[in-house]
């Protein structure tokens, strides 16, 4: 039977689906392939549904012979297939049909559900379809759905927009927006980024807005009339959804040269001054999201993506200062990167079983990244442990040997040291507390986490 791949579908989701049509559990698929490690669980044990498999050319093939379809034609629909590992590439056994398991996040980008609908309709298939979608596609207009992350612990798959046509409407808007962005030399997916960071910053602080009426209202609709008493859960997994018809706004706001041109006035220019709370950017910024009462909430939060994106684009202006004094205002902070809907939800989860006394370090931090930084420690252990006994020889052979290992271990208590600090920052403790535990400066600590980033 011939299966054919969604575009931008997961590997594990079309094997999934071919597991489907042959009537088997996709477990029993999979052992076609020899697997090396095994797929990242939920903390409740469950595969995530964001898992994905790496093959390599072995088990390409196999794959391709399974689903009846010529390998070009899954390269071309699949972002992972083409993906060389080199744990399983190489080596004695590469003629082997291998396979192995990673995050999706960590082999393309982010994972969605697909609508479920659009796929029965394109494969006959009335089942789950896993695809690569970023943010700024969640809507399917034809069946006025937003397509939830796929690696977040919750039981949606989607949340129905009929009752919200604003958020259709913002993605009907947005290939315009982001071909504004492309001729004024900015990426658009830079545009969307620093846009939702700014717009999520306020969707955490509009429960203290007294003027808010929208969010509430179109939350309560995102949830199917009333969040009822889980709005805190509702506030987290419809976050992207509710936001997204200002995140459009803001993108292309911010696109505008007239829009710099206000910040650049508002800071007194060549001549800076202190910025004032009915400052005429952010006053502008408010009418343009339809909340005129905004401009001076904003003006004064400090510290947030919207001070840093106008801040940057003031620096550049004004030139001169240190090297990298004047940033890119498109590059966003780690820091200021929103929490994930999975992130909030781990948290959540974690502060219910606790009695609400704190979050707990294995509900907030994924499995993954845990492991990650168990092994460097425990290399880091291994190459210590070897230096016992090592100090009889000649001077010149017991100091290289000690320090090599000496210096190789600090090194990987370094990266076990950074990894841990961007775990705790990404679960939700203040910058300024891992940089007082981590006895780094917190301006350093950012800089490294966010090259960091970048690298990642």
């Amino acid at each position: 039977m011939r299966t054919v791949p969604l575009a931008g579908e997961l590997t594990t989701s079309l094997i999934s689906r071919v597991a489907t049509r042959y009537g088997l559990a996709a477990g029993n698929v999979l052992r076609l392939w020899t697997c090396r490690n095994f797929a990242a669980r939920y903390d409740g044990g469950g595969v995530r549904a964001d898992a994905e498999v790496v093959l390599n050319d072995a088990g390409r093939r196999v794959l391709a012979e399974l689903c009846r379809v010529e390998p070009h034609v899954l390269a071309r629909a699949l972002p992972a297939f083409t993906v060389d590992d080199p744990k399983i590439s190489t080596g004695k056994e590469a003629a082997v049909a291998q396979a192995r398991w990673r995050a999706a996040g960590t082999v393309v980008g982010p994972a969605a559900f697909g609508c479920q609908l659009c796929t029965a309709r394109r494969t006959g298939q009335a089942v789950r379809a896993v695809q690569y979608v970023p943010r700024w596609r969640r809507v399917c207009l034809k069946h006025g759905r937003w397509l939830l992350d796929a690696d977040a612990d919750q039981p949606l798959e989607h949340l129905t927009l009929h009752s919200v046509p604003e958020v259709m409407a913002a993605q009907r808007r947005w290939p315009g927006v982001a071909r504004r962005a492309m001729r004024a030399g900015v990426e658009p997916e830079q545009a969307f980024t620093v846009a939702h960071a700014v717009v999520a910053r306020w969707w955490e602080e509009a429960l203290y807005w007294e003027h808010e009426e929208t969010w509430p209202r179109r939350l309560h609709q995102l949830a199917g009339s009333s969040a009822g008493t889980e709005l805190e859960w509702w506030r987290i997994v419809g976050r992207d959804a509710a936001i997204l018809p200002e995140v459009v706004a803001v993108a292309g706001a911010l696109l505008e040269p007239a829009m710099a041109e206000l910040a650049w006035r508002a800071s007194g220019g060549m001549r800076p001054r202190a910025l004032e709370d009915d400052d005429p950017f952010c006053h502008r910024l408010g009418e343009r999201v339809g909340r005129p009462w905004l401009g001076s909430l904003v003006a004064a939060d400090y510290g947030s993506p919207l001070s840093d994106f106008t801040g940057a684009i003031v620096r550049g202006r004004r030139g001169g200062g240190p090297p990298g004094w004047r940033d890119d205002p498109w590059q966003l902070k780690r820091e200021q990167q929103p929490a994930t809907m999975a992130g909030q939800l781990r948290v959540l989860v974690a502060e219910r079983h606790s009695g609400g006394s704190g979050t707990r370090w294995r509900a907030t931090v994924r499995a993954e990244h845990r492991l990650h930084i168990t092994q460097l420690l425990d290399d880091a252990r291994e190459q210590l442990a070897q230096l016992h006994g090592t100090q009889n020889g000649t001077t010149a052979e017991v100091a290289r040997t000690l320090l090599e290992h000496l210096s190789h271990s600090a090194g990987l208590i370094d990266q076990a040291l950074l990894h841990t600090a961007a775990a705790a920052v990404a679960a939700g403790v203040a910058l300024e507390e891992v940089a007082q535990w981590s006895r780094l400066p917190a301006d350093e600590l950012a800089q490294v986490l966010a090259a960091g980033q970048d690298d990642g």
